[in-house]
């Protein structure tokens, strides 16, 4: 399971930064993808680099598998887990530019530079049940889409293509975003301010201390509960300046929904944790990330890579 999370400082950057939860890692690295890259897709939906790159995957028959990433324009995305809803069309269809299931972070970050602008592509793409090779097949996933100013939810199921403004800034897993959105509705109560003294007859009683209007909020593993609980902290930080604080802040907030080994087994048995947590920041082209054993905050540039070069580069 994922939680994913957007938000801007106060000069109009975008923070897009996600948990990818799971019982082991993939050995994904840091990949960037530079504009002279010989792109492989299938289907010619990236017939070319037009930004570069940066993110979370892994390298596959000379391919990045992007889990997240985000690209020169302040443009990022990020795929979270979405089985028993996505169901990706069985085959290209004419007239559609159609787009890989394992390629469509890449097409986002590489063809784009807003949200607006793939919006407005989406209309008329089919995501197609089309795997790298045999060793991998597709991933039942749904995205987040995130620049300075708003993020947007990608679905694609038995119905076709949906397409939700994410007017919260948050993801999670199954059910749908619209599911989620409306559970909001039965939280309004909560909230961050300190609770007046209450009179009960004769008796004046106080709150034991901070957060007792965030009772309710809940605190389990639950997709539903990381949404919910997500949402609220994402809402209520406040602003802050520099980069330094706003990758504090990523990272705090996403410790919020993060899984701890032991606590939430999978129907296999195996128990969730999450594998690692990863930021890319729209102000200076850097992707950050930890993980679940090492939970020092290490960071990659764009800039400190050829953005014109032609070989992927794994960190």
């Amino acid at each position: 399971m994922c939680t994913s999370i957007r938000f801007s400082d106060g000069s109009n950057n975008l923070y897009l930064a996600r948990n990818l939860d799971w019982s082991v890692g993939y050995g994904e690295r840091v990949v960037v993808t530079p504009t002279g890259y010989e792109t492989k897709s299938p289907f010619g939906a990236v017939p070319s680099i037009q930004h570069p790159v940066i993110g979370m995957g892994i390298v596959e028959e000379d391919t990045p598998l992007y889990f997240d990433c985000g690209n020169d324009a302040g443009l990022a995305v990020a795929g979270l887990n979405f089985p028993g809803y996505a169901e990706y069309a069985s085959e290209p269809i004419d007239g559609k530019t159609n787009v890989a299931a394992y390629e469509f972070p890449l097409w986002v970050a590489s063809q784009f530079s807003s949200v607006d602008e793939v919006e407005a592509a989406l209309g008329d793409v089919a995501i197609v049940d089309q795997p790298i090779n045999d060793k991998f097949p597709s991933s039942l996933l749904h995205w987040i889409i995130g620049d300075a100013s708003r993020a947007i939810v990608v679905e694609y199921t038995s119905e076709g293509m949906h397409v939700f403004e994410d007017d919260v800034d948050v993801l999670a897993n199954q059910p749908g975003f619209g599911w989620h959105h409306e559970n909001l509705r039965n939280y309004l109560n909560v909230g961050p301010e300190f609770l007046e003294d209450v009179v009960v007859r004769r008796a004046h009683l106080a709150a034991f201390g901070s957060g007792s209007r965030m009772r309710g909020i809940p605190g389990d593993y639950y997709s539903p509960s990381r949404f919910v609980r997500a949402a609220y902290v994402n809402a209520h930080y406040p602003e802050k300046s520099s980069e330094e604080e706003n990758v504090s802040r990523a990272f705090h907030t996403l410790q919020q929904v993060a899984m701890v080994d032991g606590a939430a087994a999978m129907g296999s048995g195996e128990f969730e944790k999450t594998i690692y947590t990863g930021l890319f920041s729209g102000r200076t082209g850097t992707y950050y990330w930890n993980t679940y054993d090492d939970p020092a905050i290490q960071s990659v540039a764009l800039a400190d890579h050829e953005p014109e070069g032609s070989k992927l580069t794994v960190v």
